[in-house]
């Protein structure tokens, strides 16, 4: 059906062509058709681009006019407006002509109507004023009944509407998904795309409808739905794991060549389907051996299916290599994925050896052997005319980089810069260099050389973050200080004896870099004394090329230097001309320096010798003015006002229009798992003056979305909003896997023709020797142990804890899941569906396919969204022996007795405190470990209950948590225990405080106990925290929180349908404050006050108003992050969720 629609929209323009020479004038017709052909042929044969100008220019007068005489009618409009488009592509303004395009798209005809949208969408962009005026248009357009006009609605939606105008048009669109035309539907998904991309939250509350979609009997709009899964999946992978069978299915379907032969592109089906397929089961396999099971079949068969020669297959068989390393690993995949990787490196068109150099590069650091058995060919590719060859080629040996091969890499790279004249190389290439160096320096010379060559290559389009380290490095130094003194004492010599170089000129950083070096360490030379040094800085200072702000750093150098000179003329003659330099900077340093050499032992407690990384005490309340200030008061002068008193008084005393906006959308948020708005958004101000949008007369002006132009100063000034998706690129793999079986033949081949190679190839081969030296099987990490750990050469002093990483192989180390019976899987499946509702994910089913879906004929006959309710991923064979075998009554009935008694006992000790409820989170045969929270109002306890339930006792039992980022974790007495006796119960304490702000994060930790055989075990588990558990009372009086209000700039606003249980705003507001831990301020009529903190002390303040059953939520804070959580989560408590 979608074929004849689109069919259709094709044959329109002639359609209406045939019927304007039928019914209009022919002379006339021709006049306005003929035009834009006599402008392009106009503008073709023009020389210059003067007159290119003045031919347009005189087009858009005659289209102004044209456009704005009262005769004009809508096919003149259409014309006129096509000539507008092609003058707006040439780069002329055509900004007259908006309004009218606009206003083509509300009347005209299909065809007028269809370029009115073409114009619009061309013109206007998302933050344009006039879009507002293309809103009651496009709403009107999504509900009729002509599917050309709601496919055009649908298009334009996608193309420019911004997220203020999303809540008018997304009721209407989510209808759309349930459309009985096919591409009315895959449009529709399009345009929720584009709103997930721009505002994620909006569209949170319909992710069940994203799966249908992905269920769709139609493969075009399964496809589209594709482009949402793969976002959300690349955010979130853990919230997705049981579409894993789904996703597995379409590919099947899709590889076997069951879908229509529409999609076919050079016989190979659905290429682009297949690709998107590929990456989104590499995101949900990462680290996850249970769902990279699911997929090994699937991906085998698109291996072997992939083999035509034509470009698009060898783009699957890239994506499917990509693929395949991503995932937990299979040794028969690895296999065929190195061949097929081997075929691109080796195949002489460029294009497939840049994509086996591509894949190489991501695989090599979990297959080194992949580099050996190609090294004479990435030799070749060193020398290759091809920059992108040659460009790929040193990424590729920048991942193989280590302490044995450091010096030939860095030459290459060195090399290749100095040819290069292109910045991004340089900016990329020197980075990477500098961090090599930083790595893996062999001695103190080669690194101060080194970067001395970054520093001289580099020049001044470095990243500053380059000379900022290395700096960093010699201030913070090393654990031993004699290497520090070495290291420093070699640059000084190093930059002395540049300096000396006649004629020569360095990059602007690179004497910042010099001048800072030599201002603080001079002073380990005993051949040169301070004078001498200060004159050399004194010449540089002197020479015109050298910039004012390198100059502001030789001047710095030189203050540092003059404590420890005993008399300088030069440090005389410089202050004289610099104290009437017209440079401000430099004039204010003489003076400076002027001041300071007044009085030497000033000087030389400002400037200590080798002191650059101390801690400076900085005076946070400006106590040194008290005097100054008490002296000011004495003397009549009105004391200082904080900002929110004059902006309070000045309110107060102005009587001005409110400028307020009415509704607020929400913007952007990073977490998952959030609901979007249930209607329009809604603002309410303290003082009652509220205006609720959607209870007002209907006959009113709507203003909801408006973007805010005006306000109480004026016409404010337009505000450029950064744009642009990060995307966080995922990090590479740090382990690898033993390619055992090597190709024997290739090396014996190679040992035969060493004897007849050439001088040439012998030079390569000893090039080769010494790029791969260090990536033998020694060396090599496997990827199923140990990562081997690094040792650099220049290791800083460490001031922060390191996060404990890496996974444990052996019996006593593996997680205590990887050990546990039957009822210990059906434990983690409910734990992880809890961990889901705590997320707000409880209206998601699951879908999931089993293996009885495999035999499906095509995408057609997927099952309905019920069907696929009632289905669950298969478990795997290793707990599906004898499942029933392991579940008694009479065990069942004990341990639930001892959990019921362990949680009475344990949680009776917390009852001055608000805790969760006791959890169990890890056990085996001979321990149970459990976990609750106690809120406490400074910090969040986390108690772990360790219960022996053998009869035995365990000795040194030890129980720690591991450093989690944005969490500060303080071990409380008592965390080991010389014993834990026969059927007994401890207790293991931990504070918790949230560092950053973050919506939810985990607590990772391990205990080690010892058997009466001394055998060691050691089992590992994990605590889900959120936000939520940081969230404090703030008790705060209603003054203060006025005056607070002001004082915040980050809010958000929703309107929030209550309960038929919560009617009444003291009910509302009761079941808020127990479930949120909030402060209940002051309830004044329908509004009502509330005020709570985020530990330690970053406050947040909540206003609702009540109309009916409507409730208005109005958050301000001093974060930005915490009004956006705490707004889901009260609209989950109040709509009952």
């Amino acid at each position: 059906m979608s074929d004849i629609v689109e069919k259709t929209l094709t044959a329109l323009p002639g359609l209406f062509l045939q019927n304007q020479s039928v019914g209009g004038s022919a002379g006339v017709k021709a006049s306005f058709s003929s035009r834009l052909g006599n402008l392009v042929r106009g503008i073709t044969a023009l020389t210059s681009k003067h007159e290119e100008e003045k031919l347009i220019q005189q087009e858009l007068s005659n289209l102004k006019a044209t456009v704005s005489a009262p005769t004009t009618t809508l096919r003149m409009m259409k014309e006129c407006m096509v000539r507008l488009i092609y003058c707006e592509m040439l780069g002329y303004d055509a900004s007259f002509g908006y309004i009218h395009a606009i206003k083509l798209a509300q009347q005209g005809n299909l065809l007028e109507k269809r370029v009115g949208y073409l114009a619009v969408s061309l013109f206007l962009h998302e933050s344009h004023e006039l879009l507002l005026l293309l809103v009651n248009t496009v709403v009107k357009d999504l509900q009729s009944t002509n599917l050309v006009e709601v496919c055009m609605a649908l298009t334009v939606v996608s193309q420019i509407f911004p997220r203020e105008m999303i809540p008018a048009v997304l009721p209407l669109i989510e209808d759309k998904l349930q459309h009985s035309k096919e591409i009315i539907r895959r449009k529709a998904v399009l345009a929720l795309y584009k709103f997930h991309l721009i505002a994620p939250n909006q569209v949170q509350h319909i992710h069940i409808k994203f799966r249908k979609a992905l269920c769709d009997r139609d493969v075009g709009v399964m496809a589209a739905s594709l482009h949402i899964y793969f976002r959300m999946i690349k955010e979130n992978s853990s919230g997705y794991k049981d579409l894993t069978g789904s996703f597995v299915t379409i590919l099947k379907q899709v590889v076997g060549g069951k879908l229509p032969v529409d999609f076919n592109y050079h016989s190979v089906p659905a290429p682009w389907l297949q690709i998107q397929l590929l990456r989104i089961l590499g995101l949900l396999g990462k680290d996850d051996q249970r769902t990279s099971e699911l997929m090994y079949d699937v991906l085998d068969e698109s291996l072997r299916r992939a083999e035509l020669n034509h470009n698009v297959t060898y783009a699957i068989l890239f994506e499917c290599v990509h693929t395949v390393y991503s995932i937990y690993p299979k040794s028969e995949l690895l296999e065929k994925a190195a061949k097929c990787i081997g075929r691109f490196v080796l195949s002489p068109k460029i294009n497939l050896k840049y994509l086996g150099l591509k894949a190489l590069t991501y695989v090599i650091q979990q297959d080194p052997t992949l580099a050996l058995q190609h090294q004479m060919t990435i030799i070749e590719c060193l020398d290759h005319p091809d920059p992108i060859i040659k460009r790929e080629t040193l990424e590729l040996l920048y991942r193989i980089t280590n302490a044995q091969n450091i010096t030939v890499i860095v030459q290459k790279m060195l090399e290749y810069l100095q040819q290069s004249k292109e910045e991004y190389i340089i900016v990329n290439l020197v980075g990477k260099i500098a961090e090599l160096a930083e790595k893996y320096a062999p001695d103190n010379a080669w690194f101060i050389q080194t970067m001395n060559a970054v520093f001289s290559v580099g020049g001044d389009v470095m990243h500053p973050d380059i000379p900022n380290n290395f700096l960093r490095l010699l201030a913070e130094g090393f654990d031993d200080e004699t290497e520090n003194q070495q290291l420093r004492l070699y640059a000084v010599q190093s930059y002395l004896t540049l300096l000396d170089a006649e004629n020569v000129f360095y990059p602007q950083k690179f004497l910042q870099v010099m001048s800072w070096v030599l201002g603080e360490y001079s002073y380990l030379l005993d051949e040169e004394t301070p004078e001498e040094v200060i004159t050399k800085l004194y010449k540089l200072l002197m020479n015109d090329s050298v910039s004012s702000e390198t100059k502001a750093w030789l001047l710095a150098a030189v203050t540092k230097l003059t404590p420890q000179a005993h008399s300088s003329n030069i440090v005389e003659r410089l202050i004289q001309e610099f104290t009437v330099s017209l440079d401000t900077c430099m004039r204010q340093h003489a003076f400076e320096l002027k001041h300071l050499r007044e009085n030497v032992e000033l000087m030389k407690s400002l400037l200590p010798v080798d002191k650059s990384c101390e801690d400076m005490v900085v005076d946070a309340s400006l106590s040194f003015l008290d005097g100054f200030v008490a002296e000011e008061l004495s003397q009549g002068a009105a004391p200082y006002k904080p900002h929110h008193q004059r902006q309070e008084e000045k309110l107060s005393q102005e009587k001005v229009l409110n400028f307020e906006p009415y509704g607020l959308s929400f913007s952007s948020s990073g977490f998952t798992g959030r609901q979007s708005p249930a209607g329009i958004s809604l603002g309410s101000d303290i003082s009652g003056n509220s205006a609720e949008t959607g209870l007002k007369e209907t006959n009113s002006l709507k203003l909801e979305g408006i973007k805010k132009l005006w306000g109480k100063e004026g016409y404010l000034p337009k505000k450029e909003g950064k744009t642009g998706d990060e995307t966080e690129v995922p990090p590479v793999p740090q382990e690898s896997i033993i390619m055992e079986n090597v190709d024997q033949t290739i090396i014996k081949k190679d040992q035969s023709q060493v004897l007849t190679q050439s001088k040439e190839e012998k030079e390569k081969q000893l090039l080769a020797s010494s790029l791969f030296v260090g990536l033998g099987t020694e060396s090599t990490i496997n990827l199923l142990g140990k990562a081997d750990t690094v040792s650099h050469k220049f290791r800083r002093k460490s001031k922060v804890k390191e996060t404990k990483s890496g996974e444990k192989t052996s019996a006593q180390n593996m997680p205590c899941s990887y050990f546990s019976s039957s009822s210990d899987v059906t434990y983690e499946d409910d734990y992880y569906l809890d961990t889901l509702q705590d997320r707000g994910d409880k209206e998601l089913n699951k879908f999931s396919l089993n293996s009885e879906l495999l035999d499906s004929e095509s995408l057609t006959e997927l099952p309905s969204v019920e069907k696929l309710s009632s289905c669950t991923l298969s478990t795997p064979s290793l707990f599906t022996d004898d499942m029933e075998g392991l579940h008694s009554p009479s065990s069942t009935a004990a341990s639930v007795a001892n959990e019921i008694s362990l949680a009475s006992s344990l949680l009776e000790e917390t009852s001055e405190h608000m805790h969760s409820d006791l959890v169990e989170v890890c056990n085996n045969e001979t321990i149970s470990v459990s976990s609750y929270k106690i809120w406490k109002d400074d910090c969040l306890l986390v108690v772990w209950s360790v219960s022996n339930k053998s009869g035995l006792e365990l000795k040194s039992a030890d129980l720690e948590i591991s450093s989690a980022e944005n969490f500060k974790i303080t071990e409380q007495p008592g965390c080991c225990l010389p014993v834990i006796e026969t059927e007994s119960i401890k207790t293991f304490q931990y504070s918790v405080q949230m560092e950053k702000p973050f919506t939810e994060g985990n607590l990772f930790g391990f205990i080690n106990y010892q058997m009466m055989d001394t055998h060691s075990v050691q089992l590992e588990f994990s605590v889900n925290l959120s936000l939520l558990d940081f969230i404090r009372p703030l008790k705060i009086s209603t003054e203060n929180f006025g005056k607070l209000w002001l004082s915040f700039a980050n809010d958000v606003k929703q309107n929030v349908k209550m309960s038929e249980s919560q009617a009444a705003l003291p009910s509302a507001l009761k079941t808020l404050q127990q479930k949120l831990r909030l402060h209940v301020v002051e309830i004044i009529g329908n509004e009502g006050l509330l005020a709570c903190q985020l530990l330690p002390s970053i406050p947040c303040l909540l206003h609702f108003r009540v109309h009916g059953d409507v409730l208005a939520l109005w958050f301000r804070s001093s974060c930005s992050t915490l009004p956006d959580y705490l707004l889901y989560q009260c609209q989950k408590v109040v709509e009952g969720s």
